[in-house]
């Protein structure tokens, strides 16, 4: 009976040791999904994993807790600025846009008009031709500083 619990008792201890003694590798295919399996594969680079950690050979050796959570809100933060600065440059884009299409707009009817009439503190009156070639020329700049491409465009002041 001594030597059945004995045997029994070595059997239970042996077990843990090796199954701890198998090997888990992790790799990665050609379409980017992981993979696990207990053969290393065969014309792939491939991790071991430890089981009992859950760390691999070739991962984030020796990073604390702390450091990971710094590392991924500075990822985070650098993401949040990508978004903005994307937005700003969408904002820029909208408003170039918009000047653009106005100053056409406003060459267009330079151009139709041969009496531009403007109201000037409650009274109306009519441009000289010197002041609509002032207006079409200020215009024509708008409008090349706006409608051209976005390489085109004066630096931000």
């Amino acid at each position: 009976m001594n030597k059945r619990i004995l045997t029994l008792a070595i059997i239970l201890a042996a077990v843990p040791l090796a199954a701890s003694g198998a090997s888990v590798y992790k790799w990665t295919d050609e379409n980017g999904v992981t993979h696990f399996g207990d053969r290393q594969p065969t014309g792939q680079q491939a991790e071991q994993v430890n089981v009992r950690s859950g760390t691999s050979s070739g991962g984030q050796k020796g990073q604390s807790p702390q450091e990971q959570l710094e590392e991924l809100e500075a990822r985070q933060a650098d993401e949040a600025e990508k978004r903005e600065e994307s937005a700003v440059e969408e904002a820029r884009r909208k408003q170039r846009e918009a000047n653009c299409e106005t100053a056409r707009s406003n060459l267009r009817i330079l151009d139709r008009n041969s009496r531009i009439r403007v109201e000037e503190e409650g009274e109306q009156r009519y441009l000289s031709p010197e002041e609509i070639d002032e207006q079409r020329q200020k215009f024509q700049e708008i409008a090349d500083e706006n409608c051209g491409a976005e390489e085109d465009a004066p630096a931000e002041r």
